[in-house]
């Protein structure tokens, strides 16, 4: 069937009903999960104050959306159910359709007539990932999934808008086959880590 437009939005009510604060939600993934990690798309900046358009990572860094598709392959034989994954895409981008926009969307955080984040929901199997600048086309297919995850829940993935890098929670060993990928730039978030933002 492929990747498609899902209007049924309580797949995602463990998300909105996590007690993980929007912010952390959104950038690192919900609490509860074995272990954390961050896939970095750019590196860390290396002083206060810097901007990420001060980063010259070459002409053939691949981008954002490769990185991500990499790393949710790697993600494949972590969950019992890669057939039936779900996808998030935040409202702020311009590929979404009318019917789309409208609604029902999944709003973070819950129950404010202004969610700071909205997002559509789609359907599909996990390698549909593949197709996600196909099927959304220029307007909205060039950025990652704002979040991602399996029906069976057992991993999740995270990238907002703002940071330099998407957040993934799972179990140890998900997170150890996504650091050990030395196409990836992954590091272990441990709890009480400060996450590195540019400016």
């Amino acid at each position: 069937m492929g990747l498609h437009y899902w209007a049924d939005v309580s797949p995602a009510n463990w998300l909105v009903a996590s007690p993980t604060p929007w912010e952390r939600l959104v950038t690192l993934g919900p609490d509860g999960f074995q272990s954390r990690a961050r896939l970095r798309f750019v590196p860390d900046p290396i002083r206060p104050g810097q901007a990420e358009s001060d980063v010259n990572v070459g002409d053939g860094h691949p981008s954002d959306l490769l990185q991500a598709r990499r790393a949710l392959h790697r993600l494949w034989r972590f969950t019992a159910t890669p057939q039936d994954c779900y996808f998030c895409l935040w409202d702020g981008y311009s590929g979404l359709s009318p019917e789309m926009s409208a609604g029902p969307l999944v709003a973070l955080p819950p129950g404010q007539e202004y969610p700071y984040r909205q997002y559509a929901l789609f359907r599909g199997r996990l390698t549909d990932i593949d197709e996600w600048e196909t099927f959304l086309g220029a307007d909205g297919g060039d950025f990652p999934p704002a979040l991602v995850w399996p029906a069976d829940r057992s991993w999740c993935f995270a990238r907002d808008v703002d940071p330099h890098w998407a957040g993934i929670v799972g179990s140890q060993a998900a997170v150890d086959a996504l650091v050990a990928d030395t196409y990836l730039d992954v590091v272990v978030v441990r709890p009480g880590d400060a996450v590195p933002t540019y400016y």
